[in-house]
């Protein structure tokens, strides 16, 4: 590697480093990443042949300025492979990358992105998915665990949502470090979010852009002005959210001078996610704790309304509850009757965002463990409507991919 990688590790955002250590550490994902190996070492996995036959492939005589864009990205960011690029007909705005192949790096474009998107939107594009591959980010196949047969266990989900939308900003960074405008940026996210890419039909304003996550951040009122409420907690941060962690980054030392320092970065960046992330099952406040009872006793309703609490289950359960707990010595039916006035308290003392976090991480759980029957579901809408969130946002992640875009 050349010594140019250094500016790519440096700007990392340290929460992706952090949880992808756990990840990596974990002995189911060891697992899962030996049998993908096994499968690539009888051959290629083919993604260049189909790339080939399904999109064409971008040579530089077709298309300089798209083979410039990547070179700078390429120097900038310090990668030595060589680069294949692909166009797809595909009226959507999209981009991707993929796991490298016969020591070729594949990067992927939808003819909408190429058509609608300016120089330094571009940049931010190409930047973005060849951080996914400077950060090894394919290491971790998300996907797989999520769908795979062996389902994962409840607190391995929840990681690996949050630790995926950590990777997303790390991605983000590579793509803004290497478009250095801020401000086109921000319009990329805006038209890859919205889809609007003309600019007859509307104008882009960054201040008024953010303006928007103002809105869907003052608490105690109902998000839901600005975005759905769903999009809080999806794994692909909402683009104001995105916009904001990259505003403080061109705010931080790795940008300017005279910034902040890294650790003040991350921090703001926490603060931002922090509005999602399952600290409740450790916290030591007062609502801390009442969200972590709701949370117990829903779970047990919800693997209760599966087919009763098997061995199973109360592994899952174990896991979040820790040592100090013991199922077999709890009543079940007793636990199961005090969730109306534990939802009545989380419902009283949490911000509409904390008890979302319950529901989605409720839902998570359910998700993990198979299909969700029709029992299961109604025991989640029944906490959801107690605490006043919406049921869309549970069925919006049980639907949800939390692979990387």
């Amino acid at each position: 590697m050349g010594g140019h990688h250094m500016i790519a590790d440096s700007i990392r955002c340290d929460n992706d480093v952090k949880i992808e250590q756990y990840l990596l550490n974990d002995a189911s994902v060891q697992k899962i990443k030996a049998d993908i190996d096994r499968m690539s070492e009888k051959g290629p996995l083919g993604i260049r042949r189909r790339l080939l036959s399904g999109s064409v492939r971008l040579s530089r005589g077709m298309s300089p300025p798209v083979h410039k864009m990547a070179d700078h990205c390429i120097e900038t960011l310090g990668i030595e492979i060589p680069l294949e690029l692909y166009v797809y007909a595909s009226p959507q705005v999209n981009a991707a990358c993929f796991k490298p192949e016969e020591a070729r790096l594949f990067v992927m474009f939808s003819s909408g992105l190429l058509e609608a998107f300016d120089e330094n939107e571009m940049m931010f594009v190409v930047g973005h998915e060849l951080g996914h591959h400077v950060y090894k980010h394919h290491e971790i196949p998300v996907g797989y665990i999520l769908k795979g047969r062996q389902r994962p266990s409840a607190n391995l989900a929840l990681q690996l949502f949050a630790w995926s939308r950590y990777a997303e900003i790390s991605a983000d960074r590579a793509g803004a470090y290497c478009a250095n405008d801020l401000n086109a940026v921000a319009r990329a996210l805006f038209k890859l979010a919205s889809g609007l890419t003309s600019n007859k039909v509307v104008s882009f304003s960054l201040t008024e852009f953010l303006q928007q996550l103002d809105e869907m951040q003052a608490f105690d009122e109902e998000p839901g002005q600005g975005a759905p409420m769903e999009d809080w907690f999806s794994t692909h941060p909402f683009s104001p959210l995105r916009v904001k962690a990259l505003q403080l980054f061109h705010q931080s030392g790795l940008m300017l001078d005279e910034g902040m320092d890294k650790a003040e970065l991350e921090m703001g960046v926490q603060g931002l996610m922090g509005l999602m992330e399952p600290d409740y099952l450790q916290g030591h406040t007062d609502v801390a704790k009442t969200m972590r009872l709701l949370f117990i006793a829903g779970a047990i309703a919800v693997a209760n309304a599966r087919d009763g609490i098997g061995e199973k289950e109360k592994a899952v359960l174990k896991e979040f509850m820790g040592d100090g707990f013991s199922l077999d010595a709890l009543n079940i039916e007793k636990l199961i009757d005090t969730l109306p006035k534990r939802i009545e308290l989380v419902k009283k003392h949490a911000s509409i965002t904390q008890r979302m976090q319950v529901v989605r991480d409720l839902s998570v759980v359910a998700r993990a463990e198979g299909e969700i029957t029709d029992n299961e579901l109604l025991v989640l809408y029944g906490i959801a409507d107690g605490l006043g969130i919406p049921r869309t946002l549970i069925t919006h992640i049980l639907s949800e991919d939390a692979d990387l875009d």
